[in-house]
C-alpha cells in the first residue's frame, strides 16, 4: 500500500465539510485500508479520511478488539457527560480536556454497504464523536474546555 500523509493543523483542508459517499467501490475500500495503514503507522485511536487530505465521510477507530470502519456515520443520540484530555493525530503536540458525550448512538453503513447502528460510552463514544466532527471540519481545539 502507498503511504499517504497526515494533514496537520492550518492545512485549510481540515476546515471543510466532508462528502457523503455515494457509493462503495474499490476507491472506497483502498481509503479505508490506507486509513488503516496510516493509523496504525502513526499509532493513533482513530482517523477520519480528511486528515489524509479525502474529502470523504469515512472513519475507523481502534477498539484494540478491531477496527471499526464507518461510512458516512451520523451521530443521532447522546446522553450524559465526560470530560477527559484528547489529542489528536493532525494537531501533535497538544492535549487538552473536552467535553462530550458519556453514551452515543450513530447511524453508519459499513463496508458492504448494510445500514447499521452502533452504540459507544467512555473511550469509545469520545473517540466517535471526535472522528465525526473531523468530518464537519471541527478539530478537537475548537472545544478544550482546559490545557
Amino acid at each position: 500500500m502507498a503511504y499517504r500523509k497526515l494533514r496537520f493543523e492550518g492545512d485549510p483542508i481540515l476546515r471543510r465539510k466532508s462528502r457523503e459517499v455515494r457509493k462503495i467501490d474499490k476507491n472506497i475500500l483502498k481509503l479505508i485500508d490506507d486509513m488503516i495503514e496510516v493509523m496504525a503507522k502513526e499509532d493513533g485511536l482513530g482517523l477520519a479520511a480528511v486528515q489524509l487530505g479525502i474529502l470523504k465521510r469515512v472513519i475507523i477507530i481502534d477498539t484494540k478488539d478491531e477496527i471499526v470502519k464507518l461510512i458516512n456515520p451520523v451521530l443521532i443520540h447522546q446522553e450524559g457527560e465526560d470530560i477527559d484530555v484528547e489529542g489528536c493525530l493532525s494537531v501533535p503536540g497538544r492535549q487538552g480536556k473536552v467535553k462530550r458525550p458519556y453514551k452515543v448512538r450513530v447511524r453508519y453503513t459499513d463496508i458492504d454497504g448494510n445500514r447499521k447502528i452502533i452504540k459507544g460510552k467512555g473511550l469509545f463514544a469520545r473517540a466517535l464523536c471526535h472522528e465525526i466532527d473531523h468530518l464537519n471540519g471541527i478539530l478537537y481545539i475548537d472545544k478544550i474546555i482546559e490545557e
